[in-house]
């Protein structure tokens, strides 16, 4: 950018109306844009940003948001959304460590402590990413390696039934109650966002039961920052098959895969600190 000055501002004060008719014809032509159907909004009708909504956050503790919000990673590759959930629940399960030369866990750092070649690979640059089962298994495996005892549970639903809605309901309630408990939900990223339909996997970091409505830590971080969603639109994404030019996943849905503390934190003093055991003012 050239940046010239002139002793007179009649210059300057042309460049600017130049500039404004410039502006103004942008704007003009983005609202053209958007009569265009191939090209689409930021963020659908179905999902509303954390920054234009964050009352819930505020005004209630949020265990797992706090819990999860520092150590909220992007994915590193295209394919590697598995990697950055699991390396930000770990990060998250683990709390902050206590003494300066530990390290946090980083998505390289956890693939070399899992050590399994086929993760390495479907996360790679190009890779194919990972089935719900694969993704299952990879946590537990994360969990092992960093030695957290932790319980591991899944939730897959087959229909959206008011029963399974229930469930669904259920499980974000009590996962709400504290950070000893962190939900990763294996999705159709599009069904929410509105764009790319295909699957996709990231944290939850809150759900408010009063809205029925459930924070998404997306760590699509290329594209997305956290959004809020319904809790029956989340439902709809856990259901919603991968498109058959997915490969080996075509066919899949999605579903939850809940993990729990079962000693409680062992950094507990350091977390609360930072809001996840103190009531807002």
């Amino acid at each position: 950018m050239t940046i010239w000055r002139s002793k007179s501002r009649r210059p300057l004060a042309a460049s600017c109306r130049v500039l404004a008719i410039a502006v103004a014809v942008s704007f003009a032509s983005g609202a053209g844009l958007h009569a265009d159907p191939t090209v689409k909004p930021k963020l659908g009708p179905h999902a509303i940003t954390i920054q234009q909504s964050h009352d819930y956050l505020r005004k209630n503790l949020a265990p797992d948001y706090w819990a999860l919000s520092p150590f909220y990673v992007p994915q590193m590759s295209a394919s590697a959304c598995s990697l950055a959930t699991v390396t930000t629940l770990v990060n998250a399960l683990r709390g902050l460590p206590p003494l300066s030369a530990d390290e946090l866990v980083t998505q390289a750092a956890l693939l070399q402590a899992v050590r399994n070649e086929a993760w390495a690979s479907q996360t790679a640059p190009n890779g194919d990413g990972v089935t719900f089962e694969e993704f299952s298994s990879y946590v537990a495996l994360s969990l092992q390696a960093y030695q957290i005892d932790a319980e591991v549970e899944v939730f897959k639903p087959v229909d959206s039934s008011p029963a399974t809605l229930a469930s669904l309901r259920k499980i974000l309630t009590e996962n709400e109650q504290s950070d000893d408990d962190i939900v990763l939900i294996h999705y159709n990223q599009g069904v929410i966002t509105g764009d790319w339909d295909g699957p996709h996997l990231s944290p939850v970091g809150a759900y408010d039961s009063d809205a029925r409505r459930v924070l998404i830590m997306d760590v699509d971080r290329q594209f997305y920052i956290p959004y809020w969603t319904s809790d029956e639109k989340l439902l709809e994404a856990l259901l919603r098959p991968v498109p058959a030019d997915r490969g080996r996943r075509a066919g899949e849905t999605g579903g939850i895969v809940r993990v729990t503390l079962r000693g409680g934190r062992v950094n507990r003093d350091l977390t609360s600190s930072i809001g996840g055991g103190r009531r807002p003012q």
